[in-house]
């Protein structure tokens, strides 16, 4: 520019003197024309006249022409000095060059990338090493894509073991693992099938195995346990299996059928991905639950008698069927002796684990909360300590401009709406990465000066769209972002946004089928209450390990961060139904003797005794399979596991066998009050099987000699 600035110069100094000189020439012309006016001497002084008035006229243009390349040039450099000051924060090798960054580009959207491709572009790296370099990959390239990991198989290995020890015979605590691996194989190659017209997201499978193993143990475990108590009464073998089929599958039927409800409700958040999730897990729930009322009670036939081990044979020989009944009842005696002492102590228990609870934040997970020293980790780690924070999570902002602009206006807009964009609060560079052909469109690479989960990133992404819209106002373009950490933001707003309707739609639905199952408005509401205290504590665990770090190495949480998006909705959907599940099972129990005469409060207390075991053994085996994903291979998995896992640990041993059974005493009989006019609208269910029961014992008298001689007349 200094240059074409000498050469202005020199230009103007020429044309000033020639004007001189043509104006000297003009002047002898005039006094030629009034002396000589026809002489030789006056035509050549008009001939070099013209000549200097051309020549005039043509450094003009030149000097004007030399101006605009100036100008141009001006704006150019002021344009590229705009530029280069946006982008002054970015470098793709650190300052004292011990990393470089490296960004690949990929013609399809990174989700839909195979794990062949993910594997031969770190396979491509690998030559690297023998130069002295050490690659690392970011998570969107490691994604672990298996289901099964090593915390998976102790989970399952765990609840093998809590079978064991319950039924204490190999093939009582085989048939309801058998039966749930079936089903989930069964759910799982559906989902699988389906997906030639679907992608099916990695998670997926995850959730859907985790939820088939837990209800599929759990439902078939629920009708065995019936059958055994029946068969040690003395009932023969196959009027056993039709009974516990009939009561206890039936109670089966509809807490799945909750359960399902609560997974294909996911549907209304309006995310697919989180609806592709709860729909096949849903499907894997449906065949869990076929599964046990069907190939169950085949199995019980055909494995008879054995299904109870022989030291149990021998022990209830020795025990009256009353002693047995009243077998563990201490507790029930216990909690429901002061019961508002005991529901004080649960509320105040669940009140200490909920405190972390407002400071929830959703979020995606990142490389930094994989596990420690993994490639995805290191490279996470690297890339914010040598080239900022923000280089793990780039906004990608996209400006559209009108038809008919040439290069100069784009590069002229551009510029200017890359200066604005680096001037919003947070925003640490913007990097423009190019234009189209037809230069309407231009992308920007826009870097924050904090990484994509932390609390002011969300601060900056707020502050970046709202501008956006003024900043192309101003300049005459449609602007918008894109990018992992936009979305991330979004998806999580969308989520949170969704939650209340979903709760809605489940409650609403579950309360229905409750009330027709048990046939009272208070129960369900007592049902629904404790599931609420369940979910608050869960989530304040899930803060107070995933999101402040408490117990951090004991859970592999190095990084703490906000929670996954999806957990919240996810973990309300499962945890709703597995949590009516245990109510089903224990209340149904009471409900039953409440049924057969019993009452109220004596029914609290043999209800319990006769579902208390089998529900405890059942939060165990949940427990365990949950348990088992806390330390599993993908790490978007863990925290769901973790909440669900310490929901159902509240929701049995504090909610149903603590906290139900002293309202449900404190209640009376107005725990099963239903106005008459409900009662006569409502199906009437009968999962107690109170008529089935009655039919046997109507078919046992009839079948008693001694009720046909008393029949028989006395005389002739």
């Amino acid at each position: 520019m200094k240059k074409g600035q000498r050469q202005i110069l020199v230009g103007t100094m020429e044309l000033d003197r020639g004007k001189k000189l043509l104006r000297l020439g003009e002047r002898y012309l005039a006094k030629a024309e009034r002396t000589a006016p026809g002489s030789a001497d006056t035509a050549r002084l008009r001939a070099q006249v013209r000549e200097g008035r051309a020549q005039v006229k043509q450094g003009e243009r030149k000097l004007a022409d030399g101006r605009t390349q100036i100008e141009d040039a001006r704006v150019r450099l002021e344009r590229g000095q705009r530029i280069s000051d946006a982008a002054s924060g970015v470098r793709f090798v650190s300052k004292d060059g011990s990393a470089a960054l490296v960004q690949i580009g990929f013609e399809i959207d990174p989700q839909s990338i195979s794990p062949e491709d993910r594997a031969e572009v770190v396979k491509a790296a690998a030559d690297l090493s023998e130069v002295g370099v050490e690659a690392h990959f970011g998570s969107e390239i490691t994604q672990e894509q298996s289901v099964v990991g090593p915390g998976e198989v102790i989970g399952l290995l765990t609840a093998a073991l809590v079978l064991l020890v319950m039924l204490g015979s190999l093939i009582a605590a085989g048939l309801p693992l058998g039966v749930s691996l079936i089903g989930v194989m069964v759910g799982l190659a559906g989902a699988v099938a389906a997906s030639h017209f679907y992608e099916m997201h990695s998670m997926t499978p995850a959730l859907a195995l985790m939820l088939g193993l837990a209800v599929g143990i759990d439902y078939l475990l629920f009708i065995l346990n019936r059958h055994r108590n029946q068969i040690l009464r003395g009932m023969d073998l196959t009027e056993s299996i039709a009974l516990a089929t009939g009561t206890a599958g039936t109670a089966v039927l509809f807490a799945g059928a909750t359960v399902i409800v609560a997974l294909a409700a996911l549907v209304v958040s309006g995310v697919p991905v989180l609806a592709q999730m709860g729909l096949v897990a849903a499907g894997t729930v449906l065949a869990a639950i076929l599964l046990a009322v069907t190939l169950g009670p085949a199995l019980l036939g055909l494995v008879g008698r054995r299904v109870v081990s022989k030291r149990a044979w021998r022990r209830v020989a020795d025990i009256a069927p009353q002693g047995e009944e009243e077998h563990g009842s201490w507790y029930v005696r216990l909690v429901t002796a002061r019961p508002w002492l005991t529901v004080l102590g649960v509320l105040g228990v669940v009140a200490v684990m909920a405190a972390p609870l407002p400071s929830l934040r959703l979020g995606l997970p990142d490389g930094s909360s994989e596990p420690l020293g993994s490639s995805a980790q290191v490279a996470y780690e690297t890339v914010a300590e040598e080239f900022g924070p923000g280089m793990n999570g780039p906004v990608v902002v996209v400006a559209d401009l009108p038809a008919g602009v040439d290069k100069t206006e784009s590069e002229l807009a551009g510029a200017r709406i890359g200066d604005s964009i680096a001037g919003i609060p947070g925003v640490d560079s913007v990097v423009p990465i190019g234009s189209s052909a037809d230069h309407r469109t231009l992308g920007y690479q826009v870097v924050l000066d904090s990484g994509p989960t932390q609390a002011r990133t969300e601060t900056t992404v707020h502050a970046l769209l709202d501008q956006l819209e003024e900043i192309g106002a101003v300049n005459n373009a449609d602007l918008g972002a894109t990018g992992r950490t936009v979305a991330n933001i979004e998806i999580s707003e969308r989520l949170a946004g969704a939650l209340p309707g979903y709760l809605a739609i489940v409650v609403g639905l579950s309360l229905l089928i409750l009330t027709m199952v048990f046939r009272s408005l208070v129960v369900p509401l007592v049902a629904t209450g404790g599931f609420l205290l369940s979910v608050a504590a869960a989530f304040g665990a899930l803060v107070a390990v995933y999101q402040w770090g408490w117990l951090g190495p004991v859970f592999g949480v190095h990084t703490p961060g906000p929670l996954m998006s999806f957990g919240p909705i996810l973990l309300i959907g499962v945890l709703f139904g597995l949590a009516m599940d245990y109510q089903m099972f224990l209340v149904s129990g009471m409900r039953e003797a409440y049924a057969h005469g019993e009452d109220s409060r004596r029914a609290v207390r043999s209800g319990f005794v006769h579902g208390a075991k089998v529900v405890t053994a059942a939060a165990a085996i949940m427990f365990a399979v949950f348990g088992g994903f806390v330390w599993s291979h993908m790490v978007m998995v863990r925290p769901i596991g973790f909440g669900l896992a310490i929901g159902v640990l509240v929701d049995a041993v504090l909610v149903r066998l603590t906290l139900t059974p002293a309202l449900m005493h404190l209640l009376g009989d107005r725990a099963w009050w239903l106005p008459r006019w409900l009662d006569r609208l409502l199906p009437d269910l009968d999962v107690e099987g109170t008529t089935l029961v009655a039919r046997l014992r109507q078919r046992e008298r009839l079948d008693d000699p001694r009720n046909d001689q008393a029949l028989e007349p006395s005389g002739v």
